[in-house]
């Protein structure tokens, strides 16, 4: 689904805002941060950076983007396009700040919550050096 798709689905209304910022997530190669975000939006799109940050959170209450935060405790957002919390592990590059997210890898946590409690998210991050950063 496209972004307008997403966010129909979603019960949302289709804004030129949602519809941009959704779309630079989904098209992103890992979590990109709010600058980050507004740098791939210009020049074609000015949002001011308080339409930003509305917008981002709107997606994130919608479950269709989610966040995390980094080391330097910014957060970077991802796109969310099942729909779904974040049930996956996130790597963070300790030489370059990059946050990506590992769909493949889900946490196995869950299962060994005692009776009667549920997990609502699941954070797992994983520490080391990116593709871009590994010497090797």
């Amino acid at each position: 689904m496209n972004a307008d798709q997403l966010i129909r689905h979603a019960h949302g209304r289709v804004t030129p805002a949602r519809t941009r910022v959704l779309t630079t997530l989904l098209d992103a190669e890992r979590a990109l941060t709010h600058l980050e975000v507004a740098e791939r939006l210009a020049p074609a799109v000015a949002l001011d950076r308080v339409t930003l940050y509305r917008t981002l959170d709107w997606l994130v209450e919608q479950a269709l983007a989610h966040r995390v935060a980094g080391e330097d405790r910014t957060w970077r957002f991802n796109a969310s396009p099942g729909g779904a919390p974040a049930h996956h592990a996130h790597f963070n590059c300790t030489r370059c700040g990059q946050i990506f997210c590992i769909e493949a890898l889900t946490p196995a946590l869950a299962l060994q919550l005692p009776p009667d409690f549920y997990a609502q998210q699941i954070e797992l991050s994983i520490k080391g050096l990116c593709a871009g950063c590994n010497p090797a």
